[in-house]
């Protein structure tokens, strides 16, 4: 199979976590897209992180109902920092036939030489950046020159969507509506456990 890794914080998930990972799933001709929030991410703190459960759970409301998307608990359920060349590893271990795809954005594809393990990372994946224009991609390409299998990294354009986790959170928190930025089911779910400062249910459908 032909499985994208899609990886994050998903605080919350938003449209353009979904238009990336339609974007990857059409045009890499991917089977499925896995989305794996991270449990714990090793080089930064969670903004007003409501728990990994209800980020898990916001990720599966997200993606009900689409079969061309699967919800994992890989890093939520493994003790430790959420590195990514584990769970690589992990799924690689699972499916040894499996051609996994690592998709990020452009600020992570930049930071990559600072992962772990970053030339294992791309030994076990193909990684699809999805970067704003050509400046991105050169410097993109430019900071991981040096590390072996670079040349392997596939550059997608996708549909801008200025929808920030950031923007969501300071809207809950403000009392705005946050309908059309996340699914309805998120937003719902935003508002019922009051999530982010929110202090009534959105004003949003079933």
């Amino acid at each position: 199979m032909r499985v994208g890794i899609y990886g994050g914080i998903f605080n919350p998930p938003h449209l353009g976590h979904l238009v990336a990972a339609q974007e990857a799933h059409a045009r890499l001709e991917l089977d499925i897209v896995v989305w794996i929030p991270a449990g714990e991410p090793p080089h930064r703190k969670i903004e007003g992180d409501p728990g990994a459960e209800a980020r898990f759970e916001m990720v599966e409301l997200a993606i009900s109902g689409d079969d061309r998307f699967r919800a994992s608990r890989i890093e939520l359920d493994r003790e430790g920092p959420s590195y990514t060349i584990d769970t690589l590893r992990e799924l690689h271990e699972h499916g040894p036939d499996d051609e996994l795809f690592l998709i990020l954005g452009g600020d992570q594809a930049a930071a990559l030489p600072r992962w772990h393990e970053p030339e294992e990372v791309l030994s076990l994946a193909t990684v699809v950046v999805f970067a704003r224009g050509t400046s991105t991609r050169n410097a993109i390409g430019v900071q991981l020159s040096r590390l072996r299998g670079a040349q392997r990294l596939l550059f997608v354009e996708m549909p801008r969507i200025d929808v920030s986790a950031t923007m969501v959170r300071r809207r809950a928190a403000e009392g705005k509506p946050i309908r059309y930025l996340v699914p309805d089911k998120v937003a719902n779910y935003i508002g019922a456990q009051s999530l982010y400062g929110a202090s009534a249910p959105a004003p949003t459908s079933a």
